[in-house]
């Protein structure tokens, strides 16, 4: 069985949480609002957002590999965040494979054809990924440190 998406279970978490080491990957991770350190038991009710689908990527023997989540941004976009791929399996194609079922879910789950995310422009691995699935930056909601990106479904 290939790597696949399903929906996270309340026992994932505690595998996610010891993927954040710090409390300066906590906030690029997830942002300023999760405040680390944090008891795993409670990061489904922390990453917890309205109308957000929470979703993990399980490898061929089942194993928890990533995380990630999206959520209806506005009446155009859905937004892709919180994007991880276990430290033990970066760099063997789980991020691609991520993002593009996460942006089929996310198309298909609100059936908004624009699709949002946010990375920090020190990530140059994450930038070049977005941009081979083709994304662009939208310069207007970007920052020194963060990028802002679109990808339009036709």
């Amino acid at each position: 069985m290939s790597p696949s998406l399903r929906p996270a279970l309340a026992t994932d978490y505690a595998v996610i949480a010891t993927w954040i080491p710090n409390a300066t990957a906590c906030a690029r991770w997830a942002g300023p609002q999760l405040v680390y350190p944090f008891a795993s038991a409670d990061l489904p009710a922390l990453l917890a957002k309205p109308h957000a689908q929470a979703l993990v990527m399980v490898d061929a023997n089942q194993e928890v590999v990533a995380f990630a989540q999206f959520w209806r941004r506005d009446e155009q976009r859905v937004h892709l965040g919180r994007i991880i791929v276990s430290p033990a399996a970066r760099g063997l194609g789980y991020g691609k494979l991520l993002c593009e079922q996460l942006m089929q879910h996310a198309i298909a789950g609100t059936g908004l054809s624009v699709v949002s995310l946010r990375v920090y422009r020190d990530n140059p691995a994450a930038l070049h990924l977005y941009r081979q699935l083709g994304f662009v930056e939208v310069e207007s909601d970007s920052n020194a440190e963060v990028a802002a990106m679109e990808y339009c479904h036709d």
